[in-house]
């Protein structure tokens, strides 16, 4: 086996300067973190070596103009390329404000990191020889200028996509694809794409995508935005998404792709890394997983109360407390659920999260996996 490439990938930074952090007493993230843990990253990345850095998006903690330009001059300043895609903390309105960036501002603040062309949001890449990028804009706008509650690939992306797809499908050339967009384009949690709170997370028109990766041999791509690590696959097309910087567990991946003398296509090799600490915050796996239990419950009841579980309010708020450490292990990855203090209706439900294989047995991949990517 050759090494192709190695590289990482860091999701979800949402990378805040202390004094552009607002006050939200029950959110998830812990957007304090997300300065010192990126830059413990970037050493470690420069210790390994990487070819590459991929990053899907939620780039900074809502828009911020200063926040996103704290970012281009301290990617800037690394010794190797670093390659984004807008998520939709980065571009809270299509035209911005006083404040925050437009997805046009988005485009020409990051050219060189993947964008060459100002005039569209999405852009492919020559990585290494033999090795192509298609970074993709999964950010849809109404009218108004508000974004959709889902992910969205317009038509006029689809239509360059299946160009680019085109030229890289040549019988002449052997080439691999890669693909980054933040918002998931396979399911990741059960009935993902028909439940109303799976579906924020989803490309609302994702068979429109998936059909066409699959049909140009595209093996693998890599997401953000659910905070949770996790490894999908529909017939020979992985999606691999990364949980978020400032959410528990903190994760970031390595990656090492080899192609064969041999056989056909390539392997990808996955590792899962946390930040286990940072200034300020020596116990960060077991703070941050508690931060995440103590504000469970508003979320808990929610999904109790969703299809397809539809519980009362009353019985959601009776169950809740007993799943605070749920969606923590839901985020962790690999994760293996038995509730048997709850009805055995709820029991089957919760144990369809768990990371297992149509046998049942456990099928551990989405932190460290070996992936065979057929292209």
């Amino acid at each position: 086996m050759a090494l192709l490439a190695r590289f990482a990938v860091v999701s979800d930074l949402h990378i805040a300067l202390p004094h552009t952090i607002w006050d939200s007493p029950m959110r998830f993230h812990l957007v304090e973190v997300s300065i010192p843990a990126f830059e413990q990253i970037l050493d470690h990345l420069e210790q390994v070596k990487i070819d590459f850095l991929l990053l899907p998006g939620d780039l900074v903690q809502h828009g911020e103009r200063e926040n996103h330009q704290w970012l281009v001059r301290r990617l800037a300043q690394l010794p190797f390329p670093v390659y984004v895609v807008p998520g939709n903390h980065d571009v809270v309105k299509y035209g911005g404000c006083d404040r925050t960036i437009s997805l046009d501002e988005f485009v020409n603040l990051y050219q060189g990191f993947g964008y060459t062309d100002p005039s569209r949001p999405y852009y492919h890449h020559q990585l290494l020889d033999g090795l192509h990028l298609i970074g993709l804009n999964s950010n849809g706008f109404k009218a108004n200028g508000e974004p959709f509650y889902s992910g969205h690939l317009d038509p006029e992306q689809l239509d360059w996509l299946d160009q680019q797809l085109e030229q890289l499908s040549e019988p002449q050339t052997e080439q691999l694809t890669l693909v980054m967009l933040h918002h998931n384009a396979l399911e990741h949690l059960p009935h993902q794409s028909r439940s109303p709170m799976g579906q924020r997370y989803m490309v609302n028109n994702a068979s429109a995508l998936t059909e066409r990766l699959q049909a140009a041999h595209v093996p693998v791509m890599f997401t953000g935005h659910l905070h949770v690590q996790d490894v999908a696959q529909a017939d020979q097309l992985y999606e691999v998404t990364t949980g978020s910087l400032v959410s528990y567990p903190h994760p970031y991946r390595l990656c090492e792709l080899t192609a064969s003398s041999t056989a056909p296509g390539h392997r990808l090799d996955i590792t899962s890394h946390r930040i286990e600490a940072v200034p300020d915050w020596p116990t960060l796996q077991a703070t941050s997983r508690q931060w995440m239990a103590e504000r469970s419950f508003s979320f808990m009841v929610k999904l109790l109360t969703s299809k397809p579980l539809s519980l009362s309010q009353s019985e959601a708020e009776q169950v809740a407390p007993r799943l605070q450490d749920f969606w923590s292990g839901v985020a962790a990855g690999d994760g293996l659920f038995d509730f048997p203090e709850l009805t055995p209706k709820l029991q089957r439900y919760f144990n369809t999260f768990s990371a297992t294989a149509a046998n049942g047995q456990p099928h551990c991949i989405d932190n460290n996996a070996t992936l065979w990517l057929k292209n």
